[in-house]
């Protein structure tokens, strides 16, 4: 065996990511991203439209970026554990012998018996190598089985199931800021029904309640305080509502239920479905799905489709 092709399996030695140094660093990262998003929420100035969609937009990107990029990183120790096997099963016998006769300065040891054994470096590696290996599938497991309990999971296993029993399952909306107004617009071109802009949407949600401002002010609290808001607070929140990528709830689902006069049902894991506007207008009911974990920044809505049979 050549010089080179001894310092090949070396390099293979060393190219070895670690897993428990993979995952571990996986976790800080996602740390870091929370902390970066939290510092920008807090940037966004209430008043600025176009800067406050600028943040979301950088968000989104942020977070799918590092999804992407820890997955990736995945993939790759797993291929290079599957290269690192498939070349120790590929004539393991002749590779011993050759490295043997090229790192022939290993280091020697005794048995029981008092016989000495020579313990080669590539030996020495290999044996490394193995417990890298057996410890990565662990950590792998490990990560895997925590993964299954995270409340991400919880909530999306349930969902899926209550989806499934409709023979729907989950259309997916970005996580922008308008997530609910596009969903809804989703809905309604599943439904084969008039669709309408999110601007569109926005602007009609604010006007609706600006307009029953008396039948909705008692459900409408500030979010620091508790107390209800106060006609300065109550018009702010319509002007942030109209012109910013401000979230929706259950008031924006009532307005906009209202003025598309159809019923809007929202599914989520716990507890059954709330539907808007049933006892006033008829089917088919829009049905989005309500999810609480599924982004670091909280709340977001998806939509559904039928189960495509094959």
């Amino acid at each position: 065996m050549s010089e080179s092709n001894a310092e090949s399996e070396l390099s293979d030695g060393l190219s070895g990511i670690v897993m428990d140094d993979l995952l571990s660093r996986h976790r800080r990262e996602r740390k870091d991203l929370q902390a970066k998003i939290q510092a920008l929420k807090k940037s966004a100035p209430k008043n600025d439209k176009k800067k406050r969609k600028e943040i979301m937009e950088e968000v989104t990107r942020m977070e799918s970026d590092l999804e992407k990029k820890q997955a990736t990183e995945l993939v790759e120790v797993e291929k290079e554990k599957q290269t690192q096997q498939q070349r120790q099963n590929e004539n393991p016998n002749e590779k011993q012998k050759n490295v043997d006769d090229v790192l022939c300065n290993g280091d020697d040891e005794e048995d029981a018996n008092g016989t000495t054994q020579r313990v080669t470096k590539a030996q020495k590696r290999r044996d490394k190598k193995a417990r890298e290996a057996r410890q990565r599938e662990e950590d792998i497991r490990v990560a895997a089985e925590e993964a299954k309990f995270a409340p991400k999971a919880i909530e999306g296993r349930a969902i899926q199931s209550k989806l499934l029993e409709r023979q729907l399952t989950l259309h997916s909306i970005s996580s922008d800021g308008d997530c609910l107004y596009n969903a809804v617009r989703h809905q309604l071109s599943q439904k084969g029904l008039p669709t309408y802009s999110v601007q569109e949407l926005r602007k009609e949600t604010a006007n609706y309640i600006r307009a029953h401002k008396d039948s909705l002010i008692c459900y409408m609290t500030n979010p620091k305080t508790g107390d209800l808001l106060s006609d300065a607070e109550f018009e702010n929140y319509c002007e942030l509502l109209h012109t910013t990528p401000a979230w929706g709830g259950q008031i924006e689902l009532k307005a906009l239920s209202s003025i598309l006069k159809v019923p809007i049902e929202v599914l989520q894991a716990e507890g059954p479905p709330t539907v808007q506007g049933a006892d006033e207008f008829s089917g088919p009911n829009l049905l989005i799905t309500y999810h609480r974990h599924m982004y670091s920044l909280g709340e977001h809505y998806n939509s559904s489709v039928p189960i495509v049979q094959v």
